[in-house]
C-alpha cells in the first residue's frame, strides 16, 4: 500500500478563471503530490483582466466545511486566502482554535492581481485580532504588510521593522518583495525564536528575540503573474506539512514558483497565470 501523503487544506475563495485561490491552491498542492481538500469562502467571477462578481458563503457554511474535512480526513497543514468578510474571518477562526490545526499560513489577500477588492475593510480588524495570533506563517506582500502593520515598507530596514511587529502577535512573518522597485527581488522570513528549529535558522545577534533568512532571486519578465501570492503561499505549506522545516520550505516554494513563472503559458488577455503543473512535465 503506497505511504499516505500529506493532507493539505485551502481555506480560500473560488477563481472562475483557474489561475488563483482555490483552483491555484488544489493545484499546487497536487504539483507537491499531497492530498488537497477545499473550504470554499466566496465564489468569484473572475478572469485574467477583473473581477465582476462576488458571492460569500454563509460564514455557518465555511464552519460546516471547516467540521467536516478536520473531522473524518485530518489535516497535516492549512493555507488561508480570501476570507473576504468579519464573519468568514471569525468562522475560520474558531475552526482553527476548536481542532488545534497545525501548521497554518495565512496569505492575507486582500487585492486581486487585477486592483479588485477581496477584503472588507472591516475584516482587516477582525483578521489582525481574532485570526492572525492563530497562525503560524503570515505572507503579506509589501502593500498587506504596509496596511496590517502601519508602518511603511519603502526599505528592508522598514520591511524588517514591519515583520517583527506582525510577527509580535505569534507567527513567523514572510514579507515578499514582489511590489518593490528592487532587482533581485528579496523576501524576509523573520521568525520568533520560540518557534524556532534547532539547526534551521541564522540567528541574527542584532535580534535576539528571534531569526532571520533573506531570498534573493530575479524578477522574471512575464505578464503570467495572476495568483501568484496564493501559489506560493501553497507551495510552502505543502513542502512545510511534508516535514521539511519551514525555512527550507519557504526556499523551495519561491523556486516551484519561479519555474511556474518561467514555464507559464500565454492565456488571457489580463494577467495570465503561472504554470503550477511545470514540475510534473516531461
Amino acid at each position: 500500500m503506497a505511504a499516505t501523503p500529506a493532507r493539505l487544506l485551502t481555506i480560500a475563495g473560488s477563481d472562475s478563471g483557474g489561475g488563483a485561490g482555490i483552483q491555484a491552491d488544489l493545484k499546487t498542492f497536487a504539483a507537491h503530490r499531497v492530498y488537497g481538500m477545499s473550504v470554499v469562502t466566496a465564489v468569484t467571477a473572475q478572469n485574467t483582466r477583473q473581477v465582476t462578481a462576488v458571492s460569500e458563503i454563509p460564514a455557518e457554511v465555511v464552519t460546516a466545511q471547516i467540521d467536516a474535512v478536520f473531522d473524518d480526513i485530518g489535516v497535516d497543514g492549512v493555507k488561508i486566502g480570501m476570507l473576504s468578510s468579519p464573519a468568514i474571518v471569525r468562522a475560520v477562526a474558531a475552526g482553527l482554535r476548536r481542532h488545534g490545526a497545525p501548521k497554518v499560513v495565512l496569505d492575507p489577500v486582500m487585492v486581486a492581481k487585477s486592483g479588485d477588492a477581496l477584503l472588507r475593510d472591516e475584516a482587516v480588524a477582525a483578521m489582525l485580532d481574532e485570526l492572525v495570533p492563530l497562525v503560524h506563517l503570515l505572507t503579506p506582500n509589501l502593500p498587506e504588510a504596509a496596511r496590517l502593520s502601519g508602518l511603511p515598507v519603502e526599505t528592508e530596514t522598514q520591511r524588517r521593522e514591519a515583520a517583527k511587529k506582525l510577527a509580535a502577535a505569534g507567527p513567523a512573518v514572510l514579507v515578499k518583495g514582489g511590489h518593490g522597485v528592487e532587482e533581485p527581488l528579496v523576501d524576509l522570513l523573520w521568525q520568533p525564536v520560540a518557534d524556532a528549529v534547532a539547526g534551521a535558522w541564522h540567528p541574527d545577534s542584532a535580534n535576539p528575540a528571534g531569526a532571520w533568512h533573506r531570498f534573493v532571486h530575479p524578477r522574471q519578465a512575464t505578464e503570467s503573474t495572476h495568483g501568484t501570492g496564493c501559489t506560493l503561499s501553497s507551495a510552502i505549506a505543502a513542502r512545510w506539512a511534508s516535514g521539511e522545516s519551514l525555512a527550507a520550505a519557504v526556499e523551495g516554494g519561491i523556486a516551484y514558483l519561479q519555474g511556474a513563472l518561467a514555464a507559464a503559458y500565454p492565456i488571457g488577455q489580463g494577467h495570465g497565470p503561472v504554470n503550477h503543473l511545470w514540475n510534473l512535465e516531461d
